[in-house]
């Protein structure tokens, strides 16, 4: 599952290891977009993936221009907490149980016996993972599973534009912190969280599935990432969907609608892709506020083809 949350670490070594070969690969075509107010001031709003792998840079110069007209670069977590040592040690204390319960005691005896097998299959330290909640053990597979796939967090855009945004001198910060995320999926009703994991199962039985979305993601497909992501987690959990996705969005816009205001100065908005697609996604949600919209694709123009 490409959930829309952003965890990750260190990015500059898998970075730095790229070959000469790399060069020769055709960035990939961002999702950017640009939301302007009346005065011009703009509101760039790019969609990451969160693991991405060294071949994915250099970005597009579309990206470079979008950073370079920014003042201020936002991410869903401020690149001071993404960088903390207490970020994985908060996550796991959350998703410790505690007066004896254990981690089948909220599965369904199907969902169990399937952990169990994608477990062994898939070498899960299931025994260590006994005593954390579903919604650390979904998590803990949807990365293993894009790991598998050769992508790694350590290379994920929203890394990767924090080290930039911090060598150029930008101001950064964050839409939310590391505490409203982990209790928003701590917060998580006992069904939603085996709604999660069971999303994570499936996605991984689909052992192409990563890579049909990271491809999505490198052309720039918007509407497949829409059908394959979004869409189909709206479809089948909707009530997850509303909490990932919807409820986080909402949450968002005041602080969006600020940095459009007079004098704020252009601000480059980094979140995972989910949170801009559809009708429950930013890009939407702003536009229906008056903003004045476009998808910003150079490489769809020289194709001649519309973003």
């Amino acid at each position: 599952m490409v959930v829309g949350l952003c965890w990750a670490g260190p990015a500059q070594l898998a970075l730095a290891a790229r070959s000469e070969a790399v060069a020769t690969i055709a960035p990939p075509v961002p999702l950017l977009w640009k939301v302007s107010n009346k005065d011009g001031t703009a509101l760039y709003l790019l969609g990451s993936f969160h693991m991405l792998k060294a071949d994915d840079y250099p970005l597009s110069s579309d990206v470079d221009a979008a950073l370079d007209a920014s003042a201020r670069v936002l991410f869903e977590l401020s690149p001071e907490e993404m960088n903390s040592p207490a970020l994985a040690r908060s996550m796991l204390q959350a998703a410790m149980y505690t007066g004896g319960r254990q981690l089948k005691d909220d599965l369904a005896p199907a969902t169990w016996q399937q952990l169990q097998s994608y477990a062994q299959a898939n070498q899960l330290p299931l025994a260590s993972l006994a005593m954390t909640k579903p919604w650390f053990v979904a998590l803990s597979i949807s990365m293993a599973e894009m790991a598998r796939q050769g992508m790694d967090a350590q290379a994920g855009l929203d890394r990767h534009l924090m080290a930039r945004a911090s060598e150029a001198g930008k101001r950064t910060g964050g839409l939310e912190t590391a505490a409203t995320q982990i209790a928003m999926l701590d917060g998580m009703a006992p069904v939603e969280q085996q709604q999660l994991l069971s999303e994570a199962l499936q996605q991984a039985g689909d052992g192409e599935l990563s890579r049909r979305l990271h491809e999505a993601w490198r052309r720039g497909d918007d509407r497949m990432l829409w059908e394959e992501m979004a869409q189909q987690m709206r479809r089948d959990y909707p009530q997850l969907y509303q909490r990932i996705n919807v409820d986080r969005n909402d949450a968002w816009l005041p602080a969006l609608e600020q940095r459009l205001q007079a004098g704020q100065g252009n601000t480059l908005v980094v979140v995972g892709a989910l949170h801009l697609l559809g009708s429950d996604g930013v890009v939407e949600k702003l536009r229906a506020r008056g903003y004045a919209v476009e998808r910003i694709c150079s490489a769809c123009a020289r194709k001649g083809r519309r973003p």
